[in-house]
């Protein structure tokens, strides 16, 4: 665990003493490995820094600390106290001083096993953000054009998150299609229920090697691709290759959507999992049931796959792909990274219906009431799916980047 714990102590109290209370209070919690002792010259160099309040009478000395913290970290200050030698109290005036100026901060005390959870959420969020940050994310071909109100902000992305984001002309994918060789992907071909289909795979493979040779050039992480011109510019779709992509830790969104693709990059960063970018065919208010669809899903995230052809167009290949029945998450953040939504839920079937987007999933919310925010104030149409109950950890990431 990328922690460590600096100590803020009293002279006023016995040593020994306290040097006890520390070692039975931090193997309590698990965290002796983690300790730093009063020496804060890394401070801000670890995942998670917290300052251990062992004693009260520490105030000044915070006081006198504090400009050299904040010279070292923005991060919030952690205060952890275990509660003896009046050390609840002194972190009590300390978040209070903090509070006055408009610096962010927290008290970390309670049982055991309070402190063990907190401190483990809050360094995956950490990491997470650490993981953002510095990244580089293609757009390429601009968002489509039905997208009216999914607009970004990229000032806002790039201090608030780090991210960077970078246009590509969709002209440049094509230039690097026509560059490469047609292969068939020997994985899908037994996959392929008809020649149709069989016949596409060459061209979307070739799509696929395209978009991983524009990660490499340009150092992504990420992208989203403007896929409906392909329809037309190639006779073929991007959700073979954007499935492969997503499934090997690349996010790789559709429709040049860039919210759904920062939601996917903080879903992966977080979790592992870029998560499922679709959206919501039908809703039932009154149990807080969910259809969400679309033709491409991440293959690290499903137990089987199926081919078939781009909904609406008929041509291509497209993904429907089997989720494993369980918990999971709903989430998206708007493009100026002012509001976001959360909600978990349970993927209670997959199915197939021919009248839909390739991968269908039904999901019942926890919260049935939560399925209104999709007819009063949704953000956007396109949803991430994650697998697992997130909710508090997302939570926690884009309060410490607001």
């Amino acid at each position: 665990m990328d922690i460590a714990i600096h100590t803020l102590t009293s002279q006023l109290h016995d040593a020994a003493a306290v040097a006890a209370t520390t070692r039975e209070f931090l193997d309590s919690v698990h965290l002796n490995d983690a300790l730093v002792g009063d020496d804060y010259s890394t401070y801000g160099d670890h995942a998670l820094d917290l300052i251990y309040v062992r004693t009260g009478g520490t105030e000044g000395v915070f006081e006198r600390l504090l400009p050299r913290l904040q010279e070292r970290s923005s991060a919030p200050i952690y205060l952890l106290t275990s509660g003896k030698s009046n050390s609840l109290a002194a972190s009590c005036e300390i978040l209070s001083y903090l509070n006055q100026r408009g610096i962010k901060g927290e008290i970390i005390h309670g049982e055991p096993k309070y402190i063990m959870e907190r401190v483990e959420r809050l360094l995956r969020v950490n990491m997470a953000l650490r993981r953002l940050r510095g990244t580089r994310l293609g757009i390429i071909g601009q968002p489509s054009d039905w997208l009216i109100s999914s607009q970004v902000a990229p000032q806002a992305v790039a201090s608030r998150l780090g991210v960077e984001l970078v246009n590509i002309e969709m002209q440049r994918l094509l230039d690097t299609m026509s560059t490469l060789p047609s292969t068939q992907p020997a994985d899908m071909m037994e996959l392929a229920p008809t020649p149709v289909i069989k016949a596409s795979l060459a061209g979307a493979q070739r799509i696929y090697e395209a978009l991983r040779r524009i990660v490499a050039d340009e150092n992504l992480s990420g992208l989203t691709l403007r896929c409906f011109d392909l329809l037309t510019a190639v006779r073929n779709t991007g959700c073979l290759a954007l499935a492969r992509l997503n499934g090997e830790g690349i996010v790789a969104g559709c429709e040049g959507d860039v919210p759904a693709m920062l939601s996917m990059a903080i879903s992966q960063a977080l979790t592992g999992f870029t998560g499922f970018q679709s959206n919501p065919a039908t809703i039932d208010p009154e149990t807080g049931t969910i259809l969400m669809a679309h033709c491409t899903i991440p293959l690290n995230m499903v137990n089987r796959i199926e081919l078939d052809t781009h909904y609406e167009s008929g041509i291509g290949v497209g993904i429907r792909g089997y989720m494993t029945e369980g918990p999971v998450t709903l989430f998206k953040v708007s493009g100026d990274l002012s509001r976001h939504y959360v909600a978990q839920g349970t993927l209670v079937r997959n199915q197939a219906k021919a009248d839909l987007c390739r991968t269908q999933q039904v999901i019942r919310l926890d919260e049935p009431a939560k399925v209104n925010y999709f007819l009063t104030c949704p953000i956007g149409n396109h949803h991430i799916v994650m697998p697992g109950h997130h909710e508090q950890a997302l939570n926690e990431l884009l309060a410490a980047i607001s």
